[in-house]
């Protein structure tokens, strides 16, 4: 494609289809069960065979991907070569031995990888921007770079395809001006890239603009217009990939924002569905918490709560989880019954969670995340004391109870004391007993 060409081709088409299946598996349906279908090393024999007598660009880099791809797939590692699985070999000299966990055994899957990166080198060369960008994100993620990034190599290939008009590479351009990858940070240049790659509808570089128009970014001050501008224009084209267009547009509807943005909760409930259903995980537990609670004009629905809660808790959310472990509590005839069972290994899960390291919990998507785990663990800690869905077990109940308090959980200090109180004689002081604290509502654990 000429470069007027890219300058006036919107992101969505920018992005050459890839086959990413390694065989020809895919072709099943088309030729019948009956057919035979040619093995891996076979295609890729007579794919570089025809690629040879073509000078087409676009023909040689989808050859460089089918390579790509068969390099990343375990089960085609052996096309590139006829030699048995790389094992320790003996030298060629009598009584001497190889060096120990090294192979004279080719690497199938690096001499791909390596003939891949020569074609895509060939043609970024000669200046096609799918290649360049192609060349570049196997930089920047490692794959041509021995499973280091190296932006130092990447950039120049990310600020070629981007001054070429590719969206994509423009965005990456833009992200690496703006932390330093590669290059030194310039603020200026990164907006620039940014307005270039959003103006294409790039709904990330839509979304990051728009971002930094309001919160004064990057020196962008006093652009409030154009930040709400650039938001709407993010959630009209967010994919699954940058989703979060439309949910940073919601939450400023579902509050106003300025004198543009007007208060409109059944707005910003269409635009937190849109991006739930694009994944995004924050977005659905917004819904699922409109549809339990009546929020955002939605009514109360059970079934769409349970939904939006269950994508968000598969996306990793601890709130979720334990929305869920509250829904199976209860029940919610005739969309759930109630399971105990269910809602002790929801509130496990987000639990579990907890207990990764501090890092991960400080790069969650919630600043309440640390909270949550803290509520799930105190809430394991008790289901596990009552028996409730679970064997009961007061010394694993303890150690819950202990994790909990640990961080700063009243309810856990609480429990601990009442325990320890009984175990010098003195009896249990809250609820009438342990019996009377089993039927205690449960919904104290929330």
């Amino acid at each position: 494609m000429s470069y007027i060409d890219l300058l006036n081709t919107p992101y969505s088409q920018q992005m050459v289809q890839q086959n990413t299946a390694a065989d020809n598996a895919w072709l099943r349906d088309a030729v019948g069960s009956n057919a035979s279908l040619m093995d891996s090393k076979k295609t890729l024999e007579m794919y570089r065979a025809n690629v040879k007598k073509t000078n087409d660009p676009a023909v040689q880099y989808e050859f460089a991907i089918f390579m790509v791809n068969c390099a990343q797939d375990p089960e085609s590692w052996d096309i590139g070569c006829d030699s048995p699985p790389p094992e320790t070999t003996r030298s060629a000299t009598p009584g001497r031995s190889a060096t120990p966990g090294r192979s004279s055994t080719p690497d199938p899957r690096s001499d791909l990888l390596k003939e891949a990166k020569q074609i895509l080198q060939k043609l970024a060369d000669k200046s096609y921007v799918f290649a360049q960008y192609y060349l570049a994100d196997g930089y920047a993620s490692g794959l041509f770079s021995k499973g280091k990034e190296d932006y130092g190599s990447a950039f120049p290939l990310f600020l070629s395809a981007g001054k070429h008009g590719h969206a994509e590479a423009g965005y990456r351009v833009a992200l690496c001006y703006e932390f330093g990858w590669g290059c030194r940070r310039d603020y200026a240049k990164a907006v620039q890239f940014l307005r270039q790659a959003a103006s294409k509808n790039h709904p990330g570089a839509a979304i990051r603009l728009g971002k930094a128009c309001l919160n004064g970014d990057m020196g962008l001050h006093d652009k409030y217009r154009e930040g709400v501008k650039w938001l709407k224009r993010a959630a009209e084209s967010a994919d699954e990939q940058h989703n979060s267009g439309p949910y940073e547009l919601g939450l400023l509807h579902a509050t106003g924002y300025g004198a543009d943005i007007f208060k409109d909760e059944a707005y910003a409930a269409q635009l937190f569905t849109q991006a739930a259903e694009l994944g995004h995980a924050e977005a659905s537990l917004r819904m699922g918490e409109a549809y339990e609670h009546g929020l955002l004009c939605c009514p109360r629905d059970p079934a769409l709560s349970i939904h939006f809660y269950t994508g968000a808790a598969a996306a990793g959310l601890p709130e979720a989880m334990m929305a869920l472990c509250a829904w199976y509590m209860v029940g919610a005839d005739p969309v759930l019954e109630k399971d105990e069972e269910e809602a002790y290994e929801w509130a496990k899960k987000a639990a579990e969670l907890g207990i990764l390291s501090s890092s991960t919990i400080e790069h969650s998507p919630r600043l309440t995340t640390l909270a949550e785990y803290t509520k799930a663990q105190y809430a394991v800690g008790y289901f596990t004391e009552m028996g409730i869905g679970c064997r009961r077990d007061p010394l694993e109940a303890n150690v819950w109870y202990v994790r909990a308090a640990e961080q700063g959980d009243e309810r856990a200090v609480a429990r601990l004391a009442i325990i320890r109180s009984a175990e010098t004689g003195d009896g249990l002081q809250a609820g009438g007993g342990e019996k009377g604290l089993k039927k205690k509502s449960w919904w104290k654990l929330k």
